[in-house]
C-alpha cells in the first residue's frame, strides 16, 4: 500500500523549487553530512555532464535560516514560510543531524554540536551573516549557535523554545502535559501517541484518519535510536545553567496557546534575556503556532526582519 506521506514528498519538493530553494548535500567533516535547501541562485549547474559541480555562491540579500523542531525535517515544518520570505530574502532550511538526509558517525548528541556543524556548513555555502529563526528543539541549537558563533549569528526568532532544557523544566512541563519521558511524547511509536502529541501541539484539534498518521510515523519518526540520545543529550542540570549574554536582537514569537511552553516561560524568558529581548504572542494557536497561524506569523516574523533592516540601513 502507498505511504501517503511518502507520495506527497515530490508536491512538497516541487512547491519548494518553485519557492526557490533546491537541495544541497554540505559534508561537514569525514562522517558527518548535513542537507540543506539553499537558494536557487547561489547553485550554478555544471557545464559539463559528469563535470563537478561549483561550491555555492555567497548569497544576495539578507540571510534567514530556518531551524526546525523534533516532529519533522526542515521544509515540512517551515513549509508555509519559505515562500513568504524568499522574494526579499536567501533562505536556507538545513535537516538537523538523523533528520532528513543529515547523518553523523560520531557519538556527541548536545545541541553544541548540532549548532557547531550546522555553521560549519552555513559557512561552506558562502553564508556570513544571518538571521536564525528557531522552533522548539531547534530554537536550542539556535540559542547555541548565538552564544558560540555571534560573528555569524546577528539576530535571532525564537518560537515555542528555550535557551536550555533544565532536568527541572522538563520534569515540569512533562508531569503538567502527563507524559512520563520525552520519549514518549516527542517519539511516538503508534497511532495513538502521535495523536497525543498532536492534541498538545496544536492548539485547535486536528482530525487526520488513522491511515495518515501512520504513513506519518513511518516517514517522518526515523533514526529512532539516535534520537532518543538526542532527547538525553539535550537536558542539563539546574546547577550548569547559566544565560548567556547575547549581543543579538531576539524576538519571542509566541503561539499564545502553547502548553509545551508557555507564555510564563516565554514571559520569564524574556526578563533573562534582557533589553535585546522582544516578545510577541499570537492568539488563538499552540506551540505549532508557524502551522496553524501562517500567514499571521509569516506577517509578525516579516515585520521584525524589516525593523532589522530599517536600524541597519540608519547606522
Amino acid at each position: 500500500m502507498v505511504n501517503l506521506v511518502a507520495a506527497q514528498r515530490p508536491m512538497l519538493h516541487g512547491l519548494m523549487k518553485m519557492a526557490g530553494v533546491q537541495p544541497y548535500t554540505v559534508e561537514i567533516e569525514p562522517g558527518t553530512v548535513m542537507s540543506f535547501w539553499v537558494p536557487v541562485e547561489t547553485l550554478k549547474k555544471p557545464k559539463k555532464k559528469g563535470e563537478k559541480p561549483e561550491p555555492p555562491a555567497k548569497p544576495n540579500k539578507p540571510v534567514v535560516v530556518l531551524v526546525h523542531g523534533f516532529a519533522s525535517e526542515g521544509i515540512v515544518t517551515w513549509q508555509f514560510q519559505v515562500g513568504a520570505l524568499s522574494k526579499n530574502y536567501s533562505v536556507y532550511i538545513p535537516d538537523l543531524l538523523f533528520f532528513g538526509g543529515s547523518i553523523t558517525d560520531k557519538t556527541d548528541r548536545s545541541p553544541s554540536f548540532q549548532a557547531e556543524c550546522l555553521v560549519t556548513g552555513l559557512r561552506k555555502l558562502g553564508v556570513e551573516r544571518c538571521t536564525v529563526v528557531g522552533f522548539s528543539y531547534g530554537g536550542m541549537v539556535a540559542f547555541k549557535m548565538a552564544e558560540q558563533h555571534a560573528d555569524l549569528v546577528e539576530s535571532m526568532v525564537v518560537s515555542g523554545s528555550i535557551i536550555a532544557m533544565t532536568d527541572s523544566i522538563s520534569q515540569t512541563t512533562l508531569q503538567g502535559l502527563g507524559f512520563s519521558s520525552s520519549s514518549e511524547l516527542l517519539l511516538p511509536t503508534s497511532v495513538k501517541g502521535l495523536k497525543a502529541l498532536l492534541s498538545v501541539a496544536a492548539h485547535k484539534k486536528l482530525w487526520f484518519p488513522d491511515r495518515l498518521h501512520k504513513d506519518f510515523l513511518e516517514v517522518m519518526f526515523t533514526n529512532r535510536k539516535e534520537r532518543g540520545e538526542l532527547l538525553e543529550g539535550l537536558v542539563i542540570s539546574n546547577k550548569d545553567t547559566k544565560v548567556p549574554s547575547f549581543p543579538q536582537k531576539i524576538h519571542l514569537l509566541w503561539g499564545e496557546n502553547d502548553q509545551i511552553f508557555n507564555l510564563e516561560l516565554a514571559q520569564n524568558m524574556k526578563g533573562q534575556l534582557g533589553e535585546n529581548a522582544s516578545f510577541q504572542g499570537i492568539p488563538k494557536a499552540g506551540h505549532l503556532v508557524h502551522l496553524e497561524r501562517p500567514c499571521v506569523y509569516n506577517r509578525c516574523l516579516k515585520q521584525f526582519l524589516a525593523s532589522l533592516l530599517a536600524n541597519k540601513a540608519q547606522k
